[in-house]
């Protein structure tokens, strides 16, 4: 079972990240490398040698996005418990420690 802990660890271990996809262009020199940024559309022209590299950092950042999501929902996880902690002590006449 993994803790809030260790998925904050595993995504501390991704030290490379871009956003975007990867799509051959003719002739197989370039590949064309999409992205967003401000709402916009941005291409850049990848040399073929450095598509390994790219498309290394393109799954960083996809299993970082994994990682955030599972990290919330952890937390969702816990907070809920602890709200639901919280609510069967004031059932039962106890006080609820702030």
């Amino acid at each position: 079972m993994s803790t809030p802990k260790s998925v904050l660890d595993r995504m501390a271990k991704i030290q490379r990240m871009e956003r975007g996809t990867i799509c051959p262009m003719q002739g197989g020199r370039f590949f064309n490398h999409q992205s967003w940024k401000k709402g916009r559309n941005v291409v850049r022209y990848v040399p073929a040698a450095d598509v390994p590299a790219l498309r290394k950092s393109i799954q960083g950042y996809k299993q970082f996005l994994a990682l955030a999501n599972k990290y919330v929902d952890l937390i969702v996880q816990l907070t809920r418990a602890e709200l639901k902690k919280n609510l069967n002590r004031n059932q039962n006449g106890q006080k609820i420690r702030n």
